[in-house]
């Protein structure tokens, strides 16, 4: 199907410079796309494949070797220089998120190893996509060992194949282009950190854009060719347009000032090494080349820098949004990042015409939409129905407690506030906290890892348990389980076979087992072996937080709250599900369903207040409700119980006696008990729960592992 043109789509100025600046200057890296689903992302990767220039390559080599300088470690070769030559459309390889590792590394060519008996190297993914562009997308949910091979080849130009007995390097210098959802999770940082730049897409705001964008894809859909036809000029002129400006990039001056300007700037905006100064540095040359200059200018640091920076500095990934691109205004501004007086204006890009232009005067296209610069962030916080308002009053402080100083919405009286505090200090009487009182989260930490030892059936992919899996680090193989899942262990499959004699030999090796040409009519059905794949899934991770009065006690709630905050961050980078439940007064409440948005976590753990008696049966039993709904939904993904409390039940009951309902249930009990006087009620529940129990200070150390699923 003829794809659509790049100079057809409307808006996303930004995505569309760093995809024609990488192809101008494939040194700068590649581009990671972020956006929300909908907003064209995949349409323009996938359309800029046919500007990109065409390449020489040596006629018949499979690796796409250069003739003018041939890799001389080439499994086709070895080439002569000059060798015979043909020309090619540069490649554009797609990786699916659910590709084998033989797929992206190349295997053994098992036709040729049966018919011929010799062993030899079938390529995969990563030749193909050798001085051409390699697209991902959904980048963020590729498993880690992917990960590891694209880590590898980007950061050595080569890929290095050792798998079935085959042993082959070869070049693989690519371009990197990924779309993600940030919905969905965030990549490995060392991942990100591979992709030059970066560009953040949203749909447009603005009705007649949106419309232009939804008249020009129904266009395309009802004549594809029809529709590709009248942008053949703008799209010849950007592809010429590239050739020239990727000929004149060599002859770009990078002046003394403009380095140290890029200096300044990464030092002012924190980022970690020094791929940052020079990934900035090559962009703003690319730009200066895009835009016809011999020189870099003050306005091509500015723009290289908003288009290379913002993902390279060390941030939580709770920040809320637009944290980054503050921050990288300040240090340009802290820098000097203005354009210099005498900077000449760009030229106008070629593509833009009157009938081309959007709202916004860049190119429309499909699906697409114009920059949005206007700030977005956060709902502000989750909705505050607890007593004492905003400012932490408690029962007496304002005009909604009853006569007897009760709250009338929970019913908590403030004597049996004072009761549970005295415990929780040991018996020693003390001011109460105002009921609802409002603690403040500190600053997160690493916690220790928390995992479910018993593998599981790695029905999500994730970071934190170990689990069986359809993709994943091959780590043996086994008979078939019913039907064969997923492709054969063809080594295994092939010594079983041999073992049963179901193979003949060749005349020429008769003693070495080598398989005949008819070898293949030789495989049963009992000989097949499937391989066995192990790495790590995504758990439900579900937080039950006791927030009585007696965690009020010693500003106990403060380390409570950062020791949440801590383990939802974690939960983060494990790409986990979250739920939280609390227990105060009477009743247990599910302050947050179990969902994949860990900042509207974070924005309940932030509005979360203390007070009144610990009905810590109730949260047990929420739980195990909560646990059993999802299992419904979602049999395949294993729950991970944390229960934050320091182990008090003065009201609803003992919660020792719910243990059945949580049996087979992974439980952590995070023991928040201080004091001089210890009644190691946490350890209790602990024991009842077939639980590991952790106290709280020492929820920062490393190592720990739950042992027993």
């Amino acid at each position: 199907m003829t794809p659509y043109p790049f100079s057809a789509v409307v808006g996303l100025d930004d995505l569309r410079l760093a995809l024609l600046l990488t192809a101008v200057s494939p040194a700068v890296g590649g581009v990671l796309v972020r956006g929300e689903k909908g907003t064209a992302k995949s349409t323009v990767v996938r359309a800029l494949a046919a500007l990109l220039p065409e390449v020489d390559v040596v006629r018949g080599c499979r690796f796409a070797c250069d003739p003018a300088a041939p890799d001389p470690g080439c499994p086709d070769g070895p080439h002569e220089v000059g060798a015979p030559r043909g020309h090619r459309p540069a490649a554009l390889v797609e990786l699916p998120v659910g590709a084998t590792e033989d797929r992206v590394v190349g295997t053994l060519d098992i036709q040729r190893a049966l018919a011929d008996g010799v062993k030899a190297y079938e390529p995969g993914l990563l030749a193909t996509a050798h001085r051409g562009a390699l697209y991902v997308d959904e980048v963020n949910l590729l498993p880690d060992h992917l990960v590891d091979l694209l880590l590898d080849a980007a950061a050595m130009g080569r890929a290095h194949v050792e798998r079935d007995g085959v042993s082959v390097k070869h070049a693989s210098r690519f371009l990197l282009v990924g779309t993600m959802n940030p919905e969905e999770g965030e990549p490995r940082p060392q991942l990100v950190d591979r992709f030059g730049l970066v560009v953040t897409v949203a749909a447009p705001r603005d009705a007649v854009q949106r419309a232009e964008v939804v008249r020009r894809r129904l266009a395309y859909e009802a004549d594809p060719e029809g529709f590709a036809a009248r942008f053949t000029a703008d799209e010849s002129a950007l592809a010429a347009r590239i050739v020239a400006a990727r000929a004149a990039v060599p002859s770009v001056a990078l002046p003394d000032a403009e380095l140290d300007r890029i200096a300044r700037v990464c030092l002012a905006y924190g980022v970690d090494g020094m791929r940052a100064d020079i990934v900035v540095a090559r962009c703003a040359v690319a730009l200066a080349a895009w835009h016809g200059r011999d020189r870099v200018t003050a306005g091509d640091v500015r723009d290289a820098a908003r288009l290379a920076l913002p993902h390279r500095r060390r941030k939580d990934p709770l920040d809320p949004p637009g944290t980054d691109e503050q921050r990288l205004e300040e240090a340009l501004e802290q820098a000097g990042g203005d354009d210099d007086p005498g900077d000449p204006p760009p030229p106008p890009e070629p593509d833009g015409g009157p009938d081309d232009a959007g709202p916004d005067g860049g190119p429309r296209g499909p699906d697409g939409g114009g920059r949005d610069d206007s700030p977005r962030g956060p709902d502000g916080g989750g909705r505050d129905d607890s007593p004492g308002g905003p400012d932490g009053g408690g029962p007496g402080a304002g005009p909604d407690n009853g006569p007897d100083g009760r709250t009338p919405d929970s019913g908590v009286d403030p004597r049996d506030q004072r009761s549970d505090e005295q415990a929780a200090d040991g018996g020693e009487p003390r001011q109460a906290s105002a009921s609802g009182g409002l603690a403040q989260a500190g600053a997160a930490y690493r916690p220790r890892t928390l995992r479910i030892g018993a593998r599981g059936e790695g029905g999500h992919a994730g970071r934190r348990s170990p689990a069986f899996a359809r993709r994943g680090r091959v780590v043996g193989s086994r008979v078939p389980r019913g039907k064969l899942s997923g492709a054969p262990h063809l080594p295994a499959t092939l010594r079983a076979a041999l073992h049963r004699g179901g193979f003949g030999t060749t005349a020429a090796h008769p003693t070495r087992g080598v398989p005949s040409p008819r070898a293949l009519a030789g495989v049963r059905p009992c000989d097949l072996r499937e391989s066995v794949h192990v790495g790590r899934e995504a758990n439900l991770v579900l937080f039950v937080v006791d927030a009585s009065g007696s965690m009020a006690a010693r500003k106990r709630m403060t380390v409570v709250k950062t020791a949440v905050l801590s383990l939802l961050r974690d939960a983060y980078h494990r790409r986990d599900r979250i739920g939280m439940i609390t227990f105060r007064g009477s009743a247990a409440e599910q302050v947050l369903p179990p969902t994949s948005s860990h900042e509207v976590g974070v924005l309940r753990l932030a509005s979360l207040r203390t007070g009144g008696r610990t009905p810590l049966a109730a949260g047990l039993r929420t739980a195990a409700a909560t646990i059993a709904t999802e299992r419904r939904r979602d049999p395949r993904r294993r729950p991970l119980l944390v229960v934050v409390t320091d182990g008090r039940a003065t009201s609803g009951g003992d919660p020792v006696r719910l243990a059945p309902a949580l049996a087979g249930v992974a439980t952590v009990v995070v023991d928040c008990e201080s004091g001089p006087v210890r009644l190691g009620l946490a350890r209790r529940l602990a024991a009842a729960l077939n639980a590991d129990v952790m106290p709280l200070e020492a929820l920062a150390a490393s190592g720990f592992s739950r042992s027993a699923a």
